[in-house]
Parts: structure tokens; C-alpha cells; sequence
């Protein structure tokens, strides 16, 4: 499978309708593997990253879970194509970075990837959406295992798995979930939330991972160690937070209502009025103004199906997504009048916010209906 039909198979993990999906984007499990007897990626020459990458491909090409996918090497690839697979979470910047040695195998619904000599020699991970760590921990777990029958890890009885960062030695497992949190970020309730979830052992991230900032009102909550720990306790340790998470965010959209429902629908309305009006946009201002609407989607102003496509153009006004889907490269200011273009086609049909969706009671008070 090429680039391009790759690109048009659906996002399984964009498009299913996952547990708690209102407010857990998608759920991800992430392993950190390395081979014996190979230096590590980074300090590896470029002959033993390409030895190590002819051992490696193959065996992950022929995983069952890969019967369909798209794979090359990262220098097979343009900086463009590069860049659209980290808007779509399934290579890493640093990946994007790589040339010849590295590689990476993604299955057609985009729930599995695998890069291979990215800081590690391999670094797979399974996406799911809505909040399913545990299915997408077996997922991973049964791939590994598959894996592991046929390449020879770097393993210590005593540390578990070698890895070339430190903090990932031990299980080598990242396990994180993608949460929208407009509500929270309006009542100012966010920094609370990330200085709780830290001192529980757990980092909280931006958009697109470490050193990103929360595009959109979407934040990562993710483990920080893997020594000393079973994957299951991590797992379950994270899915506990997350729900709890979800618990302050769905009171943080309810005291909103009750107290300040006409600033709800005015925000709402106005991110609906932008957006399928604007001639020129911003990826940042197209996120946030995104966001609004989905919130909006989940107060009940819009139907449900509006979700699907507030969920899609998160991904597609992307700036590298923005040039594919003109074939070509852009200056900032023709990517903004494309995002525009793009995003009032999208949302042309879309049922406009409910008017009656606050209306005064008695008393000259508000309230959503």
C-alpha cells in the first residue's frame, strides 16, 4: 500500500465511537524494544542502522495485525508525508527527523505503528478510541509477543528491558490518553489538575506529545516511570486518574451551565459564526474555535453527528494536512486561506447552533433547555 491509499483509509481510531468519547479523545500504549547485540540508535553508525532495520522490517511487515499497511524507510519518504504522519500521532518529530536506517509500519485502520530506529529500535504502539488502555495494552502486548518468538530483545533479569533512555528502562512502556478539557481551561480549573495528576506519578503533555503545548484544549496524561512497576498497574493506576479527570470536566461543563449558560451559547455560537465564515485561519485559532464547537456538540447545540467531523478537522487543518490536500507547498498565509476554504466545505451542511438552546425562566435567570 502506497502513501496515498493509506491516507484515505478511515481512522479507526478517530472515527470509532469509543467509551467516554465526549471527552477521551483515544487511548494509547506504547512499548520501547531494543535489539542485543546492536548499539542504540542513536549511537549507532549508519551501516549498523541499516543491518539492524533489514532485520527488523520484515518481521514486522509479516505481523498478522500488518496483512494490510503501509511501510518504507524514512528517506523513501518527503518532509511533507513525514509531517502528516505526526499530525496523525503515528510517527514521533524525532522520527520525522530520520533519514536512511529508518523505517516504519503503520496497519491501514492507523491503530498500529511501529517505528523502527527511531531512539529505540522499535517503538510500537496501539490506539484505540475513547478510553480503552487496558484493550489497546493487549493489543500491544499480543504484538510484542509475537515480536519477541522472532527477534532477540535486550533484556535484564534484573532491569527488564534495556532502552536507550533511562527512564524508559523496565517494562519500556508509555501509556497515555488524549483529553479534551475546554471547560476546565475556561474556569481556570487546569493548573490544579496538573499539579494533582503530577504528584500521582503521572505528566501531563500538550497536543503532540513532550514539549507541545494543549492545542485545541487537548492534553495528554501519560505514566513517567516504568522501573519497579507491572504494566498493569500502571495501566490501572492511569484509567483510574483518567476517570477522574473526566468526572472534573463533566462538573466543570455543568457548573458553566448553570451559572453562565448565556456566555456558553454566546462562545459556542461565536466559534460556529468564525468558522464557517472566515476567509483566513490559523491552525492554533481553528483548533481552539474547534473545540468550542464539540463542546458544544456535547451540551447538546448540536446533533451528535457533528462530533465526527469536529474529531476529523482536528487532524485535517493541520499545516501539513492543509498542503496534502493541495498537493503542494504553501506559504503561512495561503495555508490559512486553504484551512479556511477547507473547514467552511466541511461544515457548510452542519446544522447551525440550537437558539432555543437557552432561553430566560421566570425570574430573569437562565437556563439551558
Amino acid at each position: 500500500m502506497n502513501l496515498e491509499e493509506f491516507l484515505k483509509s478511515p481512522m479507526e481510531w478517530v472515527e470509532a465511537e469509543g467509551p467516554q468519547r465526549k471527552i477521551v479523545l483515544s487511548s494509547r500504549v506504547r512499548f520501547a524494544r531494543n535489539l542485543r547485540g546492536f548499539a542504540f540508535p542513536g549511537w549507532a553508525k549508519k551501516p549498523e542502522r541499516q543491518r539492524a532495520l533489514e532485520a527488523m522490517l520484515p518481521v514486522v511487515q509479516h505481523l498478522p495485525e500488518m496483512e494490510r499497511c503501509f511501510s518504507t524507510s524514512m528517506d523513501n519518504l518527503a518532509a511533507l508525508d513525514k509531517q502528516v504522519l505526526v499530525e496523525r500521532h503515528l510517527i514521533s518529530r524525532e522520527h520525522a527527523a530520520r533519514n536512511v536506517g529508518s523505517g516504519v509500519v503503520i496497519n491501514d485502520g492507523e491503530t498500529l505503528a511501529v517505528m523502527i530506529n527511531e531512539e529505540d529500535h522499535l517503538r510500537m504502539q496501539a490506539l484505540k478510541s475513547g478510553l480503552q488502555l487496558k484493550a489497546a495494552f493487549k493489543v500491544l502486548d499480543k504484538v510484542d509477543t509475537e515480536l519477541e518468538e522472532r527477534l532477540d530483545y535486550a533484556f535484564s533479569p534484573r532491569l527488564g528491558y534495556l532502552t536507550a533512555c533511562p527512564t524508559n528502562v523496565g517494562t519500556g512502556m508509555r501509556a497515555s490518553a488524549m483529553l479534551h478539557l475546554p471547560a476546565m481551561v475556561v474556569s481556570d480549573q487546569i493548573n490544579q489538575v496538573i499539579q494533582a495528576v503530577s504528584k500521582l506519578g503521572l505528566v501531563v503533555r500538550g497536543f503532540y506529545g513532550e514539549g507541545t503545548e494543549a492545542l485545541g484544549n487537548v492534553f495528554q496524561i501519560s505514566n513517567q516511570t516504568t522501573l519497579g512497576e507491572r504494566e498493569g498497574e500502571v495501566i490501572e493506576r492511569l484509567n483510574k486518574v483518567v476517570l477522574q479527570i473526566l468526572d472534573h470536566e463533566e462538573n466543570a461543563r455543568l457548573s458553566l451551565l448553570e451559572k453562565k449558560p448565556r456566555l456558553v451559547y454566546d462562545q459556542v455560537g461565536r466559534a460556529y459564526g468564525i468558522l464557517t465564515n472566515a476567509r483566513t485561519m490559523s491552525s492554533k485559532e481553528a483548533l481552539n474555535l474547534l473545540s468550542l464547537v464539540r463542546m458544544g456538540v456535547d451540551l447538546g447545540l448540536f446533533p451528535p453527528d457533528t462530533q465526527r467531523v469536529m474529531d476529523e478537522l482536528f487532524i485535517l487543518t493541520q499545516p501539513a494536512h492543509v498542503q496534502k490536500a493541495v498537493d503542494r507547498k504553501l506559504t503561512a498565509e495561503e495555508r490559512d486561506l486553504c484551512r479556511a476554504d477547507l473547514i467552511r466545505g466541511r461544515m457548510k451542511d452542519l446544522a447551525q447552533p440550537r437558539e432555543d438552546g437557552v432561553e430566560p425562566p421566570t425570574g430573569g435567570q437562565t437556563k439551558i433547555v
